[in-house]
């Protein structure tokens, strides 16, 4: 093994994608010089769903979601209508996670905006991603509740005028300052750390748009700002870093409605006036670029399938059967799992006028309208996302084809000298490392 491989910092540009490490390195000068100095996996195959809470969880884990039991980015409450809890709390994953073996090892571990950490006693820092989705709650008094509190109130205290809610790109620039102080003056073993700026701009704009271009700028811009605070500290020469996307983005502009086909054949039950789901024998569940399909009676999966195709064949790529989306690691719970074709995309709202409607581009920052979004197959055409990995121990202008999301985990134990003792879905990506 080599020496000082106790500190890794870990910084997810959310939607970045191996093509953008492809076509984008001349405005990225700082991970240029990580990908030089370091080795580079080209192309990194995600989970099914590729979402953002799975994805992350799935890359401190090293399991798909059917085994650390997130499977979506929210929950599903019918009660809630269109603003469902998401997968906040660190209690809902159902597996180890690599902040709790660093954690069982006396490490400190610093954790800002990593999804699905909420309330984590493992994570020494912790500012968690979370917002307010009840008229009585307000960002502040959430992120307190799920967060380490007096941590957050001196982070806030110091950068909180570089925020404007968790609006972007103003949240990043908040993260990055405390993830700069932090690095300064508590230096962790692991930190872990979620930029969301592109993701969103990918979602308002469009994978290509001048936003999201200047986005990767932005990050770029950020993880500079993490690096010259290891210089300053001189610790950069003995940190291992790693630069990863959780998933991709497609551009879309037409949505998929399968709740409003299930309502129209009395499948499920709505209150226009509560806009809540009452009772249900057939339920879509979103996951943008496919959804999940549950019946109450399992029978009915072949129909329902049949029926999908049917009426919204134009839009479907393929309709997964239980025992095939169970082998790409999606929920166990579901019956069906319907991919959509590019440039589609699923919600699960019910109050439309047709099972199909276009993208009104004046809607877009309302619930469920984007210019781009994620959830599809991890195999599909160039969609992959990618890794970069630089320091101690790793080697150096390497490239490594492919690997997959599932195996960052236990790569990331190594270099923190770990190991996770249960049977994982993940390998060690054994190839980057020197010895």
């Amino acid at each position: 093994m080599f020496k000082d491989k106790k500190h890794l910092l870990v910084v997810s540009f959310d939607a970045f994608g191996a093509l953008d490490a492809k076509n984008h390195l001349d405005i990225m000068p700082n991970l240029k010089s990580l990908i030089e100095q370091g080795t580079h996996v080209k192309k990194i195959f995600g989970i099914y769903p590729t979402l953002t809470y799975p994805s992350h969880t799935t890359i401190v884990t090293g399991d798909y979601p059917k085994n650390h039991a997130i499977v979506n980015n929210t929950l599903t409450q019918i009660e809630r209508g269109s603003a469902p809890d998401w997968y906040w709390w660190s209690k809902y994953v159902k597996a180890p996670t690599l902040y709790q073996l660093a954690y069982e090892q006396r490490m400190d571990v610093a954790a800002f905006l990593w999804p699905v950490t909420a309330g984590s006693p493992a994570i020494k820092y912790n500012i968690a991603e979370i917002f307010p989705n009840r008229i009585w709650q307000n960002q502040y008094t959430q992120s307190f509740k799920a967060s380490s509190p007096f941590f957050t109130i001196h982070m806030n205290s110091k950068f909180g005028k570089l925020r404007n809610g968790i609006a972007q790109p103003q949240l990043d620039d908040f993260v990055t300052a405390s993830v700069c102080w932090t690095l300064e003056h508590k230096y962790p073993d692991l930190t872990l750390v979620h930029l969301v700026d592109l993701d969103s701009m990918r979602h308002h704009y469009g994978v290509e748009s001048k936003e999201a271009i200047e986005a990767l700028e932005r990050l770029d811009t950020h993880l500079g700002m993490m690096l010259d605070s290891l210089k300053k500290i001189n610790r950069l020469q003995e940190t291992n870093i790693a630069i990863l996307g959780d998933h991709y983005q497609i551009d879309v502009s037409r949505m998929i409605h399968l709740n409003y086909l299930f309502k129209q054949n009395s499948w499920l039950d709505y209150d226009e006036e509560k806009q809540v789901i009452t009772n249900w024998r057939v339920m879509a569940k979103t996951t943008d670029g496919s959804t999940y399909i549950y019946l109450k009676d399992p029978k009915m999966a072949a129909g329902i399938s049949r029926l999908i195709k049917e009426h919204a064949g134009q839009g479907i790529e393929k309709v997964y059967s239980k025992k095939e989306l169970i082998e790409l690691g999606a929920d166990p719970e579901a019956d069906l799992m319907v991919e959509a074709k590019a440039g589609y995309y699923f919600t699960d709202e019910i109050s439309v006028t047709s099972l199909i409607e276009e993208v009104d581009a004046n809607s877009i920052g309302q619930t469920d309208r984007y210019h781009a979004v994620h959830g599809f197959l991890p195999t599909r055409k160039n969609y992959q996302t990618t890794l970069i990995l630089s320091g101690p121990g790793i080697k150096a202008a390497k490239k490594i084809r492919s690997a997959r999301l599932i195996d960052e985990a236990p790569t990331f134990a190594r270099i923190l000298g770990l190991k996770f003792t249960n049977s994982i879905d993940g390998e060690e990506i054994k190839d980057a490392f020197i010895d």
